[in-house]
C-alpha cells in the first residue's frame, strides 16, 4: 500500500490553526497557537541499524529532531518511544540505548521529559520532539523559485552502510564514519539555512536524494559529479547491498526522471534510503556563497549539487 492511500483514510482538516499536516508530506506538522507563534510536532522511530546500543540511541535522537529542524523551527522537548523484548531487560543495553539518546538530544539543548515503552519482541526506539517557530518563517517544500542553488549538507550512503553492517560487510572505518554522520544534528545547518533565506528545505531520509527532490516544488536539475557519498560506500553498491527501501524507492522514480545517461548503479545509490540525512536546501542565488561559508567548518560542509529548474521535473547529469 501507498503512503498517500494510508494518509487519505484520515479526515481532513479544517482547524485554520493547522498550518502543516501529514497531508502536505512536509517534514513536521505545525499548529499556530498565536499570531507569532507556532508548535512543530513530529516523531520517529526505528529498528536498530548499528551494534553498539549507545550510537544507536544517538543516531535515534538525531534522526528525530532532524524534521524540527528541516522546518526551521527550534526544538524544546522530546519524549521518548521504545519497544524493547522484557526478557533482555537485565541486559543493560536498554539503559545504554535510552543513556545515548539522552546525551544526544542534551548536545540539541532539549530535555527528554518523558515517554512510553511497550514488551516487543523486536527493539524499536525513537522521539516525539515538540518544537516553536514563527508560523510566517516555518520552512516548507513549496517556496523554491527557478535558479535556487541546491544544497545538501550530508553524504549520502547510509542505507548501504546499514545493510552492510547487518551482513557483517561493513569496514570498520566506513562504519564509523557513517556513525559519525547519522548523529551529527542538523542544527547548524538549520540556523545556516534561516540566515541565508532559504526558500523550501526538507532532510534527506527514507525516500532517498531522488524521492525528497520530489518533494520539492519546482523540479531540479542535478550533476551527479556534485552530491556527496561516504567515501567507499560505492564498493558496498557495486556489491548490491542496496536495503529494500533503496530498491523500492528507484522503482517508484525509475519512469519519472530524466538521468541523463548515467549508469543504473548510480541511479541506485540516488534512490539509496537514508537514516538522518543531511538538509536538503534551495537557497537564493545571491546567498549561496554566504550558506556555504557558514557551514564550511562543520564535519560534513554542505555541497552544491544542482539548482530549481522551473519545469517540476528531475533531472541528472554526470
Amino acid at each position: 500500500m501507498e503512503l498517500g492511500q494510508v494518509l487519505g483514510a484520515l479526515p481532513p482538516i479544517v482547524d485554520p490553526n493547522v498550518l502543516n499536516a501529514a497531508s502536505s508530506r512536509d517534514d513536521a506538522a505545525v499548529y499556530r497557537i498565536a499570531p507569532d507563534r507556532a508548535l512543530v510536532a513530529t516523531v520517529d522511530f526505528f529498528t536498530p541499524i548499528v551494534d553498539d546500543p549507545t550510537d544507536f540511541g544517538a543516531i535515534a535522537a538525531a534522526n528525530s529532531v532532524s524534521d524540527v529542524y528541516a522546518v526551521g523551527a527550534r526544538p524544546l522537548f522530546a519524549l521518548g518511544i521504545t519497544a524493547f523484548p522484557r526478557q533482555k531487560l537485565g541486559t543493560g543495553l536498554l539503559e545504554k540505548i535510552v543513556a545515548g539518546g539522552a546525551n544526544k538530544m542534551a548536545e540539541a539543548g532539549i530535555a527528554v521529559v518523558g515517554g512510553h515503552s511497550v514488551d516487543d519482541a523486536e527493539p524499536k526506539f525513537g522521539y516525539a520532539v515538540i518544537g516553536e517557530a514563527h508560523p510566517d518563517h516555518i520552512v516548507d517544500h513549496e517556496g523554491a523559485r527557478t535558479g535556487d542553488i541546491l544544497f545538501l549538507t550530508k553524504p549520502l550512503g547510509s542505507g548501504l552502510v546499514a545493510t552492510a553492517i547487518k551482513r557483517g560487510l561493513c569496514p570498520p572505518a566506513l562504519e564509523r564514519e557513517a556513525v559519525k554522520l547519522m548523529s551529527t544534528l542538523n542544527r547548524r545547518a538549520s540556523e545556516a539555512m534561516l540566515a541565508a533565506g532559504a526558500t523550501a528545505a526538507t532532510d534527506v531520509t527514507g525516500y532517498g536524494l531522488i524521492g525528497h527532490l520530489a518533494n520539492i516544488a519546482g523540479g531540479a536539475d542535478i550533476e551527479l559529479h556534485a552530491v556527496p557519498f561516504l567515501e567507499g560506500v560505492r564498493d558496498l553498491g557495486e556489491r548490491d547491498l542496496f536495503p529494500d527501501g533503496s530498491r523500492r524507492n528507484y522503482q517508484a522514480y525509475v519512469d519519472q526522471v530524466d538521468w541523463g545517461g548515467i549508469a543504473e548503479l548510480d541511479q541506485l545509490m540516488l534512490c539509496d534510503a537514508q537514516t538522518s540525512g543531511g538538509l536538503l536546501v534551495a537557497i537564493p542565488a545571491n546567498n549561496a556563497a554566504a550558506f556555504e561559508a557558514a557551514l564550511a567548518a562543520e564535519p560534513f560542509p554542505a555541497m552544491r549539487i544542482g539548482t530549481i529548474n522551473g519545469r517540476g521535473s528531475i533531472r541528472v547529469r554526470p
